[in-house]
């Protein structure tokens, strides 16, 4: 997936390329991680204050490091992570950018504020949506 996310950016120049990004562990940090290593520039958006708290402990590293690399931060002002948190930043973020780059087998969210969610919202809001899912992937 990581290999499929690196090529879809490459398309673009790296002075233009500004990725926005919640920083969640997977596909999330990785275009992160990805939009830097292109030369690019990162701004996240937190959704709520405890938000890095609901991450898996082995990714804190991972969030700050890109947090401390990133030219804009947005907070949503929500205190709890929560679904409603997490919707609410991802509408900050398509709010934000020209356009979604979706890591999405397709099939429904598992909770609110789920990639089918955020992918359904962008389109309602006319922002473009590339889905990236590569044949054979499985979702965890």
């Amino acid at each position: 997936m990581r290999a499929e996310l690196s090529e879809f950016l490459r398309r673009f120049e790296p002075s233009e390329l500004c990725g926005v990004s919640c920083l969640a562990d997977g596909p999330d940090a990785w275009f992160a991680e990805i939009v830097l290593e292109l030369g690019g520039r990162i701004e996240v958006v937190v959704p709520a204050e405890r938000y890095r708290d609901g991450l898996p402990e082995e990714h804190h590293a991972v969030y700050d490091s890109l947090l401390r690399r990133a030219v804009g931060l947005h907070k949503t002002g929500f205190r709890d992570s929560s679904c409603g948190a997490h919707m609410a930043g991802s509408e900050m973020l398509v709010g934000m950018v020209d356009r979604v780059l979706a890591v999405w087998d397709g099939k429904p969210a598992r909770g609110f504020g789920g990639t089918a969610d955020v992918v359904a919202y962008a389109r309602r809001a006319g922002v473009s949506v590339d889905v990236i899912w590569p044949e054979g992937a499985m979702r965890d």
